[in-house]
């Protein structure tokens, strides 16, 4: 383990004084902005006394993004390297504090993957996610899960003797050799679907049989079985279990559905369902068989919802009768609309058939992003209004909410201790100069004084970084629309400057005063470059009220498309924008909007567009998310001919004269890449300067090779220079 001291603002901010004033810091360049860490859990242990912190970062020999765990001690104030696999993730403090779980995709010693390993089909296979345990106290981490299904959910029971974890329904070995003498390599698309068991495992058991085998081989009865020694079924469904989470009393156990295929096409399938637990959670059962399942132990889910939304984000209050959860798409009060996300808790104390449901923050005007249940039953929430993200308590959802505003910017997953009487709070912070972090604090009421427990990304305060400020203008219609502005090193508030329209994806998100650093959001490498980057926060943006992030509908690019340029207008006429150095460019959604405002102007030089659909029948077809697909475009493709039609890019390319860079993942089921392929085949066959680059084995993230990302953003910086005309000097 490696001990890291965190870093002081007070000595930065005095070494800041004391610096020379004809000190310039250097510009930031390609490499050092993609080794920036990113923060993917934050994690207050149950006393207060220590924080679990995800971090992921790139690691260029091995071309993966390293997912590693850090623990940070209040005793000694420093930073310890928990886990050094680069795949390990989703850690769970035990109630008790004495144990870390998480998923790892590393090798389990003995697994058919270590097996293979000198095979080409076993190394290039992606490993399948197990249970592991960590001692805050020191030791390595082993597995406690074996099976060949991947646990892609997990829960410690409220005792902290027993861990819950979701896998698709075990096949036997005989089974699978079936299958494979049967179907060979054939894919069936639905027909080998299958939902998911619930396991129970006895910590003791686990640690015991740790203890016996060691990092020895895992036998080979529990090979062949394919489920993890000791587990015992305990519930079933045939969907898939996205999360669970165990009621502090160890009575109830919550889960949150979703289709087996992955995919969103049907809302109803994701729902929260409740299992009632047989004197508390600690039941160890009959588990001397590791192919037992013990149908007579099983309880079936009950329902707890009956909506047209997707559930998310489960956590017990600490009152054990309630649970709360998060809604980001569909709704629970109407039939299936796209409000900005909300935080609502549901009595699941009677199980009825139509338990009470209240929202939380319902008077906020902005967006939940994300929120802790705090010891005292109140809950903390990161809350977006316009470009900030700030916290906001609630004392019950009927109560007026308090803002908890300290510092201009960004903050993100906050967690709290949940044994009282600790207060302390864990959040990170970002602002646009400053560097995402993570902050702890001893009390909500000090957040003024929460200190940073993290200093990963240091080197960005040593570089000289953009400056920006929030940008208003008046849409077409009247509507008030709101962006941001990032500007080139040195020239903060200059006029007549090149200017590239960044636009964000979603559409449910906002561009603010954050800071952020990879290949989705490059903003700060085209500011150095040497371009006005224009952010605007469209309709359908979140932090602006749920009318304005309705308004798109069905008008899914068309409304928003006005709004971007009339954004450009006002940038023009104000001085600021030089319209003869006007280019584009976005990925998701903004690739959408990218390839659609080509098709209404060409006042724009070049243009960088990624991951965007240019139709919409056949990206509803392929995409994962055909649900609000169909809500935004007011109906299926039979129901809504027209729309789909007038909204889609591809009828209109023929005035299309804008040089235009794309990119794909080759396995994105988001946004097809398909329909990359469609634009590339339109503009080479309207004799327009084009580039395709087709990324191998990537998805819509772009989450798997580290030089994919850095590829793309180096070659849509060349493709701005080349046809923008812009270059650093600029």
């Amino acid at each position: 383990m490696r001990p890291i001291l965190p870093f002081s603002l007070v000595s930065i901010i005095f070494a800041t004084i004391l610096a020379p004033a004809q000190t310039t810091k250097p510009k930031l360049t390609l490499d050092e902005f993609f080794n920036s860490v990113n923060f993917t859990a934050v994690k207050v242990s149950p006393d207060g006394n220590s924080v679990v912190i995800g971090t992921e970062k790139a690691d260029w020999e091995q071309q993966i993004f390293r997912k590693e765990l850090w623990l940070y001690r209040m005793a000694t104030a420093s930073l310890t390297q928990l886990t050094q696999s680069g795949r390990d993730a989703s850690p769970q403090w035990s109630p008790d504090g004495q144990w870390i779980a998480f998923l790892s995709e590393r090798k389990v010693a003995g697994s058919k993957d270590e097996d293979a390993e000198q095979s080409k089909e076993g190394a290039d296979k992606d490993k399948d996610a197990q249970l592991y345990l960590i001692s805050p106290n020191g030791g390595e981490a082993f597995a406690i899960t074996s099976g060949e299904d991947e646990v892609h959910a997990f829960a410690w029971s409220g005792d902290s003797n027993a861990i819950y974890f979701a896998t698709r329904q075990p096949w036997t070995k005989q089974q699978n050799e079936d299958h494979k003498k049967d179907w060979k390599d054939v894919i069936r698309y639905r027909g080998d679907e299958r939902g998911d068991v619930i396991f129970r495992l006895n910590l003791a058991e686990a640690l015991a049989r740790h203890a016996t085998i060691g990092s020895e081989e895992i036998p080979d009865a529990e090979k062949d079985s394919h489920v993890t020694l000791g587990a015992v079924a305990i519930a079933r469904t045939p969907l898939r279990v996205d999360q669970i989470s165990i009621s502090r009393d160890g009575r109830r156990l919550a889960l949150v559905t979703s289709s087996v295929s992955e995919r969103q096409e049907k809302v109803e399938e994701i729902e929260l369902y409740l299992v009632k637990l047989a004197d508390g959670s600690s039941m160890t059962g009959n588990s001397t068989n590791s192919q037992s399942v013990h149908d007579d132990a099983e309880a079936a889910p009950i329902r707890l919802t009956y909506n047209e939304a997707v559930e998310l984000n489960l956590e017990w209050a600490p009152d054990n009768h309630h649970l709360f959860f998060q809604v980001n798409l569909g709704s629970l009060e109407r039939k299936y609309e796209d409000p900005q996300p909300r935080l609502y808790w549901v009595d699941a104390e009677g199980a009825s058939d139509k338990p009470e449901i209240e929202r939380w923050f319902a008077d906020y005007p902005g967006e939940v992003v994300s929120y802790a249940a705090l010891p005292d039953g109140s809950v903390l929430c990161a809350c977006r209004m316009g470009i900030e993200v700030q916290l906001v308590s609630q004392a019950n959802p009927k109560a007026a909410t308090q803002k908890r505003q300290e510092w201009a910017g960004t903050y993100e997953r906050p967690a709290a201790a949940s044994q009282s009487p600790s207060s302390r709070i864990a959040f990170a912070y970002s602002a646009i100069e400053r560097p995402t972090e993570v902050y702890l604090a001893d009390a909500i009421d000090e957040l003024a004084q929460a200190r940073p427990i993290t200093s990963f990304n240091k080197l960005f305060t040593e570089r000289d970084l953009p400056k920006a400020k929030p940008y208003r203008w008046t849409s077409d219609d009247g509507t008030a629309v709101e962006g941001m502005l990032m500007y080139p090193p040195g020239k903060f508030e200059a006029k007549r400057l090149p200017t590239l329209v960044l636009i964000h994806g979603g559409p449910q998100d906002a561009d603010g005063n954050r800071f952020e650093a990879d290949w989705y959001q490059w903003d700060r490498l085209a500011a150095t470059a040497g371009w006005l980057v224009f952010e605007p926060n469209y309709r359908g943006s979140t932090g602006y009220g749920d009318k304005f992030a309705l308004e798109i509908i069905p008008e899914i690019v068309s409304l928003p498309g006005r709004d971007i340029l009339t954004g450009v207008d006002a940038l023009v006429k104000d001085g600021i924008a030089d319209a003869n150095q006007l280019a584009v460019g976005g990925y998701s959604y903004g690739g959408y909007m990218t390839n659609w405002l080509i098709t209404q102007t060409t006042r724009f030089k070049a243009a960088v567009t990624g991951a965007g659909a240019v139709e919409h029948i056949a990206n509803w077809g392929n995409d994962d998310s055909s649900v609000d697909d169909a809500y935004f475009l007011g109906g299926l493709p039979w129901e809504a001919t027209d729309r789909y039609r007038s909204e889609g890019a591809i009828y209109q390319f023929n005035k299309v004269r804008t040089p235009t860079h794309i990119v794909a993942g080759a396995d994105d089921i988001r946004v097809a890449v398909l329909e990359d392929y469609l634009l590339d085949r339109a503009l080479h066959e309207l004799n327009i300067p084009s580039d395709l680059l087709i990324f191998p084995g990537e998805g819509h993230e772009l989450d798997k090779n580290p030089w994919h990302g850095k590829i793309k953003v180096r070659e849509e910086l060349k493709w701005l220079q080349k046809y923008g005309g812009v270059t650093a000097s600029n």
